[in-house]
Parts: structure tokens; C-alpha cells; sequence
């Protein structure tokens, strides 16, 4: 039985529990978009979190998907054992610690994540290219206006910049309150996110370390933002290799123009530390 009107709940025995951010999606028109947004063949591996009462589920064993859905809730867990499906595979489990070692590669997350996890659950799948291919997931519409931010906007921020380090993040479309049961406080939106590998040959901490220092005093210059990560000089000769202003704030700059900055400030700083005179009683 398709759940796709709130009176399917009452007969389910399905209640939205708060505590777990559940809101039910109920839209028939959404979850067609939805599974187009995410490119759904037959025979996809998909891995599906929060499934709820089934709806997104469902379709996707309809499109011929073979699915794992991780539902932390264990009455909704055993409620979806309904479907009755040789390609569902329930499980009863946290998502931020299903282990995930024997999902096949090129497996496609798509769900309606729980709100209140959404940007954890979202950081860990993301680094996990190839075994995971692509996200298509449904947000509320404030986050995902900052997971797909570009330079220049109110939203741009380090999240934006880690977003499109691993991925081509698309805003697909926004999803009104009345499209799930209960209704939540907030519009949603649905982002599809194909995944690639970390783009630069150097390291990934030190990286987001610069960006999340430098989008931590947005309203300030950069070189007064990055001088608690480099000295003075160290940011001169880097602002001058990487053709960047020191004037120039965070939110003015591409993942691009991050990068060249990190490369310049960090080969000038091993090159002064080389140059350095040796202690003779080290």
C-alpha cells in the first residue's frame, strides 16, 4: 500500500516522533522529481537513510533499484518489512555508524535525511567516493542553498568550499511544507551531489584548516583572517604568487583561488623554515 495520504499512517500505526526529525514524505509529483533528480536505473545499488514509512522506498524498488535502507527507528524499521521485497534490505541502525564497508561501488545515497543529522551525515558520506557515486538528498532549503553557494553570496562559506571539494553540487528544486506528513516548519529542497575525488595533490586538513580560519572573519581582509596561520611576510609573497589581493575577503574567492593561495603560503613557508641557520647543539 502506497503511503502517500497521512490517513495511511493512522492505518499503519506510523507516528512521526520528533525527536528524530521524522516528517513523512507524502507527495506523489516529488517523489517522481526526486528519483529523477538522482538518475535511478534499474539494478542501481542505492542506500537509503531515514526511510520512514516507506514512501521514497517504494519507488525506488518500483524503478528496479536494489536498496539498503538504514532506519534508526526500530517500529519503523519492522513496519517496512511490509514491502515484502528480494531487493530491500532493512536495517535497524544509526546511520552516522552503519558500517558501510560492504556496500558495492558506485552505490547512490538518496533520502530524506533526517534534519537535525543532515550536515554530519552528509560530511561522512561524501569523502567516500568511489564506493559512493552520488547524493541526491533532501535538505531544509537553507542548507542546501549553502551546500550549492557560489562566490560572492550571503550563503558562501567553508561548507560550500568542502561541498564542492568532493563534488558537483546542483540545487535541483524546493519542496513546500504540505508535501510531507507532518508538516514541517520549513520549505526543503532536494540537492543531487556527483561525487570525485579531493581535486588537490596536498593535504586536505591543512586545507579546510585555511578556509575555515579564513570564512571564521568573513568580514575581514584576508590577511588579517590568515596572520594567525602564517606570518606576515609568509602571506605577502603568497597573496603575490597566487595573484590574489590581500584585500580581497573569503567569500570573493573560488575553491580555485583558495587552493593557489594554500600552495603559495605553505612551499614559502617550508622554503624560510629550510633556510633557517641549524642549531649546532640540536
Amino acid at each position: 500500500m502506497p503511503v502517500y495520504r497521512p490517513s495511511h499512517f493512522h492505518q499503519l500505526g506510523i507516528k512521526a516522533k520528533k525527536r528524530l526529525s521524522q516528517n513523512f514524505l507524502i507527495d506523489q509529483n516529488i517523489l517522481d522529481k526526486l528519483c529523477t533528480a538522482a538518475n535511478i536505473q534499474k539494478g542501481d545499488s542505492i542506500l537509503e537513510i531515514g526511510p520512514g514509512a516507506g514512501a521514497i522506498t517504494e519507488k525506488l524498488l518500483a524503478k528496479g533499484a536494489q536498496v539498503v535502507a538504514v532506519e534508526k527507528d526500530p517500529d519503523l524499521a519492522e513496519k517496512l518489512s511490509r514491502l515484502q521485497n528480494e531487493e530491500l534490505t532493512i536495517a535497524c541502525a544509526d546511520a552516522l555508524k552503519f558500517p558501510l564497508e560492504n556496500l558495492p561501488k558506485k552505490t547512490k545515497v538518496v533520502a530524506n535525511l533526517p534534519f537535525h543529522i543532515a550536515t554530519p551525515l552528509i560530511e561522512r558520506f561524501i569523502r567516500l567516493f568511489p564506493k559512493i557515486a552520488s547524493l541526491t538528498v533532501i535538505v531544509q532549503r537553507e542548507v542546501g542553498q549553502r551546500m550549492t553557494a557560489e562566490k560572492n553570496s550571503p550563503q558562501y562559506s567553508s561548507f560550500a568550499l568542502f561541498i564542492k571539494a568532493y563534488s558537483t553540487p546542483k540545487y535541483c528544486f524546493s519542496i513546500k511544507p504540505a508535501s510531507f506528513f507532518p508538516a514541517p516548519s520549513v520549505h526543503s529542497s532536494v540537492i543531487h551531489m556527483p561525487l570525485h575525488a579531493f581535486p588537490f595533490p596536498f593535504s586536505e586538513r591543512a586545507f579546510f584548516q585555511m578556509t575555515r580560519t579564513a570564512f571564521g572573519k568573513r568580514r575581514k581582509m584576508l590577511r588579517g583572517s590568515l596572520k594567525e596561520l602564517y606570518p606576515k611576510g609568509v602571506l605577502e609573497k603568497g597573496f603575490a604568487g597566487a595573484n590574489i589581493s590581500p584585500t580581497a575577503r573569503p567569500q570573493e574567492l573560488t575553491i580555485e583561488d583558495f587552493a593557489r593561495l594554500f600552495v603559495e603560503c605553505e612551499t614559502t613557508y617550508e622554503n624560510q623554515e629550510a633556510q633557517q641557520p641549524k642549531n649546532p647543539m640540536d
